[in-house]
């Protein structure tokens, strides 16, 4: 069996008989010199709550810290898109360096820079207009703090970064334990009244219980990865690139322990599980879905240009069509398939 390659993306493109010219649209008809008429399969689902059109999701980064990103996210054809997290008080962030490229992705030691709450409702109210859910990403030290996030800012969901692993007092530092994973969980579901996921660390000896955890708080769904917790150093001086240290990894390199993330979630828990963590490609989506991810989140790829959601759902598309499969079908088919 070869491995996936992500440089090839010939599913991802329909060539018409009549002129050759390459389509990339989806749920569009294709009329063929024989006057055929060919559908692109449907990828709108609803998960954990929303309604969205693909599967596709910006992940929460860079990239959400403003409105207008946002919107352009929505408008390059993510189906839904994770603001940067936001707490309670304005923060600065660590000192620079706070990203390195490394091989098979970045290592980024933002430590949670952001204006507060109170000063970002109108980037999503931007981002809103883009016509795609709008997932606010929030964190804080203590299940009061998230709940006072949640009751004071709108948005179409909430996604509770409990797994960040470079900021003290916040992210995994909660995250990596289940009872506060559920109170947590909990705090926010009684403060607010839109679906709520939890985005769960992989620094852990078992991943399925702070899923547990999740569901049993009331978690509309989870998500699973955030970054691995990481290091690199410059050998010439001796020191630490990053200057927190330490950091996380994103990008191609952690996908595979993305995928068994996914897949142990998706055999444990009740609700649905929204795969990040190296998806770079249609052929990455779809190992994600395979595991029994419901929709995905794209990051580290953006670095590639907003074209990537756009050949992703392309890609997903194309490959349902010459499967004659839907997406409710090859959720999970690894699981099915595991005997």
């Amino acid at each position: 069996m070869s491995p996936i390659n992500c440089s090839d993306r010939s599913p991802g493109s329909i060539r018409t008989e009549a002129n050759g010219i390459e389509e990339n649209s989806i749920n569009k008809p294709f009329i063929f010199s024989s006057g055929s008429i060919a559908i692109m399969p449907s990828l709108s689902t609803h998960v954990g709550g929303l309604d969205l059109k693909n599967p596709v999701l910006l992940a929460a980064g860079i990239l959400g810290t403003t409105g207008a990103s946002l919107h352009r996210a929505a408008a390059a054809g993510a189906g839904g898109v994770v603001t940067k997290s936001v707490g309670s008080v304005p923060r600065d962030g660590h000192p620079g360096p706070t990203i390195v490229s490394v091989t098979g992705g970045l290592l980024n030691a933002m430590g949670l820079p952001n204006p507060s709450y109170r000063d970002f409702q109108g980037e999503i109210e931007i981002a809103r207009s883009g016509g795609v859910p709008v997932i606010a990403s929030i964190f804080g030290s203590s299940a009061v703090e998230f709940a006072q996030i949640a009751r004071g800012l709108k948005a179409d969901a909430f996604e509770l970064n409990l797994s960040c692993p470079h900021a003290e007092k916040y992210g995994s530092e909660l995250g990596r334990y289940p009872d506060l994973v559920e109170s947590v969980t909990g705090a926010v579901k009684a403060a607010s009244d839109v679906p709520v996921w939890v985005k769960l660390t992989p620094n852990t000896a078992d991943i399925s219980e702070l899923g547990l955890a999740a569901q049993r708080g009331g978690a509309d769904a989870v998500v699973a990865i955030n970054t691995l917790k990481a290091m690199a150093i410059d050998i010439e001086s001796g020191y630490p690139i990053l200057g927190n240290r330490f950091g996380g990894l994103s990008g191609a390199a952690i996908k595979p322990v993305a995928v068994r993330c996914v897949y142990e979630l998706a055999g444990s828990l009740d609700i649905p599980v929204i795969g990040v963590g190296g998806v770079s490609c249609w052929q990455d989506a779809l190992e994600m879905i395979m595991a029994g991810a419901s929709a995905v989140q794209v990051g580290t790829a953006l670095i590639g240009g907003y074209g990537v959601f756009e050949e992703i759902n392309t890609g997903l598309a194309s490959y349902l069509e010459r499967k004659s499969m839907t997406l409710k079908d090859i959720c999970g088919l690894s699981w099915r398939r595991r005997n």
